[in-house]
């Protein structure tokens, strides 16, 4: 299923009032950027209860119910999960990684709202979710009729809605300063491999095991809990920051003149976050066009060029990380700035090629 046009998690309350109240509607999105949180929140906003139901856990028996014998007859009884006398939200997760005839038997449910001779009560409310094919997770193509019994939204992340979330739901501050300062991690897109990555959800468990922890969390368990629940690179930024945290040593200090970088083995993590941050300052400062620089940022300017060399001298693996192209090929510094640092440092662009 593409998406033509995507929300954030801000907009979905709104939009599920106007549709799961008169229609049912599917939730498109990511693994771990809160789907189901979103649906029981908005069941419980409504004073219903949540019963959700995993697509993956379903055989067409467990919507259908088994036959019993009345009057001669056999009567199908759905599942007391199912047939209840108050109205609620009926939520099917995970509903397009079901089976074919799994989903057949959810076709009545979700369009009639019945199963049998069970009818959902009036003010109940049905709403599906899954994660899509290019997610890398288990998902089957669903039929055109029931594609086409279904309002469509598709989810993707938002790092302003999810810190307003975290705010208010006691995310460890150390991860919201994190998210704060570097956005762009908040979510990632799913591995080939078998790893983690980085999704809201995984942030969160993060988040948990540094209040479990608490302050006498070592360095060496950090990194164990931080790659344990993270894509890779965004780990190894993380256990930088807290480092800094901890030692109140930051890029700020760096251009200034007071620190320099750190170059002991067991510091290189702190050293690939600080130059993360000093990427993202001269993104942030430097303008497209060397004339264009203010007097007040000459210095900084130069004192860029002089602190990449030096960042060089001890790890260009390091340093081409400050100067590398973005994910579709493209400079984001400055082309004037690629090139004197190229004059200066000739070894560091040949390696970034």
């Amino acid at each position: 299923m593409q998406a033509a046009v995507t929300v954030t998690p801000a907009r979905v309350p709104e939009l599920l009032l106007g549709l799961a109240t008169v229609r049912p509607v599917f939730l498109w999105g990511a693994p771990g950027i809160g789907k189901s949180s979103l649906v029981r929140d908005f069941a419980a906003s409504l004073g219903l209860e949540c019963v959700s139901l995993l697509g993956t856990q379903l055989a067409p028996e467990d919507l259908i119910g088994v036959p019993q014998i009345r009057d001669g007859r056999s009567v199908f009884c759905p599942p007391e999960a199912i047939a209840r006398d108050e109205p609620y939200c009926l939520f099917l997760d995970e509903l397009n990684a079901a089976t074919p005839d799994v989903q057949k038997a959810f076709y009545s449910l979700i369009l009639d709202r019945r199963i049998g001779s069970y009818e959902l009560p009036a003010g109940s409310i049905v709403i599906g979710a899954g994660n899509r094919a290019t997610d890398n997770a288990l998902a089957r193509p669903i039929a055109s009729a029931l594609v086409n019994r279904l309002t469509h939204v598709h989810l993707r992340a938002s790092v302003t809605d999810w810190l307003v979330w975290a705010g208010e739901n006691g995310i460890h501050s150390w991860v919201v300063d994190y998210l704060t300062d570097r956005p762009d991690h908040l979510w990632s897109q799913p591995p080939k491999t078998e790893e983690p990555f980085s999704t809201p959800r995984s942030w969160h468990m993060l988040s948990d095991a540094l209040h479990s922890f608490g302050p006498t969390l070592d360095e060496e368990t950090l990194k164990i809990v931080a790659h344990g629940t993270l894509t890779p690179a965004h780990a190894v930024s993380f256990c930088g920051y807290a480092k800094i945290v901890r030692h109140a040593y930051g890029i700020e200090a760096i251009i200034k003149g007071d620190a320099s970088w750190p170059n002991r083995v067991e510091d290189r993590d702190l050293l690939y976050y600080l130059a993360d941050a000093f990427r993202g300052r001269l993104i942030k400062e430097l303008p497209a066009v060397k004339d264009q620089i203010p007097p007040a940022l000459r210095q900084t300017a130069y004192r860029a060029k002089s602190l990449l060399v030096q960042l060089a001298e001890i790890s260009v693996e390091v340093a081409q990380t400050v100067i590398r192209d973005d994910d579709d090929g493209q400079p984001v510094l400055p082309a004037w700035f690629l090139v004197e640092a190229a004059r200066d440092m000739p070894r560091l662009v040949e390696a970034r090629r």
